[in-house]
């Protein structure tokens, strides 16, 4: 008995040396990867071993002739024989660094991690930056070489997921890409067919909730502009407070945020308790109107320079209807406001090309690949998803759910059971099929 306890003794206190040699092996392998550099450890509250690195990738992987920039990419060390998830972001990888960041598909498999940050994005900003260079295909190869260089370490089963721009992200990879990964799972993820689709607009008018749900938030956006000339002062000091600088005249502005108003509030689901009556004060009014759409979204200060650069080239986006609010704008019209409001001059003359909305729409109508589409019932952006499309209603692998009154916010774990099972017992079964 006292030489068993000496052993258990003995296991407990080699457990951490054993834990740091461990550590220090998936280190050193990152490090062995072809064009990996720059590897650094991060605290995590979720996953024992995560890092934090650059993979060099191909301005132009297509013609190589326009040199080389740093990917920054994320990774969540698991295990070499679980599954790997590549997280397909549209964006930055800013708010996957936090020490509690935890992907849901990983979480739900236990799954390795690896966590791409977009091409022209914060630290996956080629210099110089040129811009012809920012389009998805060249983005769905940088994706296909992280792939092919972190198969070396994880040759298990691969999920693609991306939320929003990266869902579409996920779904374009698949397309291009149709056999690097075994599964993809794309949430929220619009498929826009033009710059200003056309199809919000009518969804948010005549279909999303109730009709009594739209009218309160219209009659919101009317007392808005009934209050302009009232609320204006304060919209210019909290804009100057933020530096903020625009392309239009201020007042131009305003009503586009009254304009933004209706589609942030259905996109991320604000409860209509929090959305003031007209029996409110000024004060009340205004902060619910910048709370919920920040002037910022139309400033030259955006964040997402980037993004609007590839809506109107190739990924779209949607228009306004100022036709209920015309009363009291000082705009006449909100058509091709993207160029107007939202791009510098250098884009002036940047068309929007059908093709990628085309071969994706193909793609689906003649293959059936295993996928999950994720969506929320009144989030603007499943307008223009794939849920309504004929062609994938008699697909066996292609799968589509949507949660009732769900927002651009849905996951696998805000749908109820037995749905929320049944999805998960969905992704459990196509990953142990081949």
């Amino acid at each position: 008995m006292k030489q068993i306890k000496r052993l258990l003794l003995l296991v407990i206190l080699l457990m951490p040396l054993l834990a740091q040699a461990a550590d220090k092996e998936v280190l050193a392998r990152l490090q062995a990867l072809p064009g990996v550099s720059d590897v650094q450890e991060l605290k995590s509250t979720a996953y024992d071993n995560k890092y934090v690195l650059n993979i060099t990738q191909e301005v132009d992987p297509i013609r190589h002739q326009a040199g080389s920039f740093k990917q920054r990419v994320i990774v969540c060390h698991v295990g070499y024989d679980r599954p790997t998830v590549l997280v397909t972001e549209g964006y930055d990888c800013n708010y996957a660094l936090r020490e509690g960041y935890r992907e849901e598909l990983s979480k739900l498999l236990n799954a390795n991690l690896v966590f791409v940050e977009y091409r022209y994005f914060d630290k996956s900003t080629p210099s110089p930056c040129n811009w012809n260079y920012l389009t998805v295909e060249n983005s769905l190869y940088d994706l296909h070489h992280v792939n092919q260089t972190f198969h070396q370490l994880y040759k298990g089963k691969w999920i693609a997921t991306g939320i929003s721009k990266g869902g579409q992200t996920c779904m374009f990879y698949r397309v291009f890409f149709p056999d690097d990964v075994d599964l993809s799972v794309p949430y929220v993820a619009p498929l826009n067919k033009s710059l200003e689709d056309g199809r919000h607009e009518p969804f948010i008018e005549r279909q999303v909730s109730t009709a009594a749900n739209r009218q309160h938030v219209k009659d919101f956006q009317v007392e808005v502009l009934k209050r302009k000339a009232r609320l204006m002062p304060m919209f210019q000091k909290f804009c100057e407070s933020k530096g903020y600088t625009f392309r239009v005249p201020l007042e131009d502005i305003y009503d586009y945020c009254v304009l933004e108003y209706s589609f942030a509030i259905w996109q991320w689901g604000t409860p209509m308790a929090q959305i003031p009556d007209a029996k409110a004060s000024d004060k009340d009014i205004f902060d619910n109107f910048i709370k919920t759409t920040d002037p910022n979204y139309f400033s030259d200060q955006t964040p997402y320079l980037s993004f609007n650069v590839q809506a109107a080239r190739e990924l779209g986006y949607y228009g306004y209807d100022v036709k209920p609010f015309k009363k009291w704008m000082s705009i006449k019209t909100a058509k091709d406001y993207m160029h107007r409001v939202m791009l510098p001059e250098q884009f002036a003359g940047l068309k929007f090309d059908k093709a990628l909305y085309n071969k994706t729409i193909d793609w689906l109508k003649h293959n059936d690949r295993k996928m999950i589409y994720i969506y929320g019932g009144i989030d603007p952006w499943g307008a223009s998803g794939v849920a309504g499309l004929k062609c994938l209603k008699d697909k066996k692998l292609i799968k589509v759910y949507v949660l009732p009154g769900g927002s651009h916010a849905t996951r696998i774990g805000s749908f109820p059971e037995p749905t929320r099972t049944e999805i998960i017992n969905l992704i459990h079964r196509y990953l142990e099929t081949n």
